[in-house]
C-alpha cells in the first residue's frame, strides 16, 4: 500500500480518527479496491510513527463499519461488504424512483424528500411539503 496516509501530530483529531477517515475515503473513492490487502498493524504504526494499538483501533473501527475484514493471520483486507452496501442502495433508489414516478412527483420534489430523510430522518409530505408522514 503505497497510497499517503499523513498523520497531523499538531492537529486536534486523534491519530486514529487521522488514519481511520484516510483509509475510509481511500476505500470510498476506490483507491484501495476491494480485495487489497492492508499492511499488519505492526508495519503501518512503524511507518506513520504510531502506537500498535492506534493503527488497531482504526482498523477495529474501520471493520466496524463494514469497510474491511480480517481474515487471522492472513490480515486485514479491504472488504466486498462495502461493494454489496452499494449494490443494495442502487436498488433501493430504483426502487424509490419507479415509485416517485407513479406518484406523479417531480425530481426536484423527490430529491427534496429523500434529503430531508437523510438529514433528520423526517420526510416531507409530497402533498403540502411540510415535514412530517411522507
Amino acid at each position: 500500500m503505497n497510497r499517503a496516509i499523513v498523520i497531523d501530530a499538531a492537529s486536534p483529531v486523534p491519530p486514529f480518527e487521522q488514519l481511520r477517515a484516510q483509509l475510509a475515503r481511500q476505500i470510498q473513492d476506490r483507491v484501495l479496491p476491494v480485495g487489497t490487502r492492508l499492511p499488519t498493524l505492526r508495519r503501518l504504526a512503524a511507518d506513520l510513527g504510531l502506537a500498535v494499538n492506534t493503527v488497531g483501533r482504526a482498523y477495529r473501527e474501520l471493520e466496524a463499519a463494514g469497510l474491511i475484514e480480517t481474515r487471522g493471520a492472513a490480515g486485514s483486507f479491504v472488504s466486498a461488504g462495502r461493494e454489496e452496501a452499494r449494490e443494495r442502495a442502487s436498488r433501493a433508489a430504483a426502487d424509490y424512483a419507479a415509485v416517485i414516478a407513479s406518484l406523479g412527483i417531480d425530481t426536484n420534489e423527490a430529491i427534496r424528500i429523500v434529503r430531508a430523510a437523510l438529514t433528520n430522518g423526517i420526510a416531507v409530505s409530497p402533498a403540502t411539503g411540510d415535514p412530517g408522514e411522507a
